[in-house]
């Protein structure tokens, strides 16, 4: 699939929240969230979207950069913050499940 096959797909599947940052994006503001593939590989588009995520242009740059860095040895020091605890899609297979029961 081309970006412009994938992307439909993924927004209409897929929460409208960077799962890196929990920002949250109103329609008018869809063209701010990216398709990223997990895997990295941008051919594997399977029609559930689970090798897909949405990410801000900030946070899918800032996973770029990284993976580039860590292909050309750098990385630098290592982050001392503690990782989020926030999870914005926890409740969503039960929201999911009451929109069907409805």
């Amino acid at each position: 699939m081309k970006e412009a096959s994938y992307r439909e797909p993924a927004l209409k599947i897929l929460p409208w929240i960077c799962v890196r940052c929990a920002r949250e994006f109103p329609g008018s503001r869809l063209r701010e969230l990216t398709v990223h593939h997990k895997d990295g590989d941008h051919h594997h588009n399977p029609p559930d979207g689970s090798n897909w995520e949405l990410l801000c242009i900030y946070c899918h740059e800032n996973e770029h950069a990284r993976v580039e860095d860590a292909k050309a040895g750098g990385g630098g020091e290592k982050d001392a913050a503690a990782p989020a605890t926030h999870k914005p899609l926890a409740a969503l297979g039960e929201l999911l499940k009451r929109k069907r029961d409805t």
